[in-house]
């Protein structure tokens, strides 16, 4: 059986500064809430956003913690240490366990995984030529239930300037989509969207990512949400297809046959059940 984060197709960022949100981001429709300590904390507020969190996370019921990350701050910085002892805390407790930013080396995530208990998940991001280069070997390291492409950071890294289709990016994308497929983790969770009020951006952003292989997507806003759900869920005629398909391999006993003048040999079988496998009624 699967975690709610292995299932997670929308991923909802929301600042640990911002308690007043977490329980609307809870509501909105996400699959996973992401509680951020890193990069929408700044440096002068991340004591009192971790304040905020540890006084929030007893509120939570044992459902809603299981549907939460939270964003630690990356290793070697002033306020790893203390993040991972308040993460640690909790995740005996029924939280999820941490998303991890600058993902670079399993060791690093050998050591957040001690550090917050064996019922901890991680979700490294990918966000530098470093973690690329380690991305077969990071979704290997127990605890890691899946890999996270953290697109605008891997661009700077690199110094590249993307288009707004990113084919630059191509190769990146379909390197974390095998490396989860050889580790059989459940597939990568694509980068976020900048432009909130740009819908066909959005949209052709998730088509582009369910192409490669992705099955989830991180989220800045609560908007974003549905369309994400949306995209990575089969359509009612998918799910129709998909059943009629897997019926009729079950008359034949799995012999190929025609379908709507289409062949149904093994591969479109298992595509099928991979279809209605978490969505069937």
């Amino acid at each position: 059986m699967r975690t709610p984060i292995q299932r997670a197709r929308s991923f909802l960022f929301v600042p640990a500064t911002r308690p007043d949100r977490f329980a609307k981001a809870l509501d909105s429709g996400a699959d996973c809430v992401i509680l951020d300590l890193e990069d929408a904390v700044a440096p002068e507020q991340k004591a009192v956003a971790r304040a905020q969190l540890a006084e929030a996370l007893p509120a939570f019921s044992e459902g809603q913690r299981a549907r939460l990350l939270v964003r630690i701050n990356p290793t070697g910085t002033a306020w790893h240490a203390q993040d991972l002892t308040l993460v640690s805390q909790w995740t005996s407790q029924g939280l999820a366990g941490a998303m991890v930013p600058k993902a670079e080396s399993p060791s690093q995530l050998r050591m957040v995984g001690v550090a917050l208990g064996p019922s901890a998940q991680l979700v490294p991001l990918i966000e530098s030529l470093a973690g690329l280069d380690e991305a077969h070997l990071l979704a290997k390291t127990p605890q890691v239930a899946r890999l996270a492409f953290g697109h605008l950071d891997f661009q700077l890294d690199l110094g590249m300037q993307c288009g707004a289709e990113a084919t630059e990016l191509a190769s990146v994308r379909f390197h974390l989509v095998a490396s989860s497929r050889r580790a059989g983790l459940s597939p990568p969770v694509d980068g976020v969207t900048t432009a909130i009020a740009d819908g066909q951006r959005l949209v052709n952003d998730v088509q582009r990512g369910r192409a490669f292989g992705f099955a989830g997507k991180l989220c800045i806003h609560p908007s974003q949400v549905h369309a994400v759900n949306e995209a990575f869920s089969p359509s009612a005629a998918e799910l129709q297809w998909a059943r009629r398909v897997v019926e009729g391999a079950r008359a034949r006993g799995g012999a190929v046959f025609s379908l709507d003048g289409r062949m149904v040999d093994l591969p479109v079988i298992r595509s099928a059940e991979r279809t209605l496998q978490g969505f069937e009624v």
